[in-house]
Order: C-alpha cells, then sequence, then structure tokens
C-alpha cells in the first residue's frame, strides 16, 4: 500500500511495499490533507505494525490519542473525529 493508504487505514490512516494499487484504495472524506499532514507521522510511530489495517489502525489511534502531538489531536478534533 502508498503512504496515503497508510494513513487511511490509521482512520481512518498499509505499509509501502503491499501489493495494493493507490488508486484502489480511496481515503475517506475525513481525512483532509491537513489532517493527514499533522497525523500521519504519529499514526506510523504508534499505530502502523504487521499487517495494518483500518480497524486495527483506527483503533489504536483512538486507544493513544493523549499520545498523538498536540497538532495531530486538534485535527481529530476538528474533524469530528475526537474518540
Amino acid at each position: 500500500m502508498s503512504i496515503r493508504s497508510v494513513f487511511a487505514a490509521g482512520f481512518l490512516f498499509g505499509t509501502v511495499g503491499m501489493a495494493v494499487a493507490e488508486e484502489d484504495f480511496k481515503l475517506p472524506p475525513q481525512v483532509t490533507p491537513a489532517l493527514r499532514a499533522a497525523c500521519e507521522a504519529d499514526v506510523r510511530r504508534l499505530c502502523i505494525g504487521q499487517n495494518p489495517t483500518v480497524s486495527k489502525v483506527k483503533s489504536c489511534v483512538k486507544g493513544k490519542f493523549l499520545q498523538l502531538g498536540r497538532r495531530c489531536q486538534m485535527q481529530i478534533t476538528l474533524a469530528g473525529l475526537k474518540p
């Protein structure tokens, strides 16, 4: 999966090298460019492991909300996605 799909799995927000074409994966409308920019590094650091799935990463982001950077937390809250 591409970087875009990594974050989408994060909420939202795969890993590089998995065999899913970027054009086959559409980001949810809640994943704005600002949200992605604010959260991608945190989601990768905290929530992307072996065989990530959308549900696993979404659950991780909710569970580790307080460990996310302030900018990411703010964007999640502004998007109405705060756990």
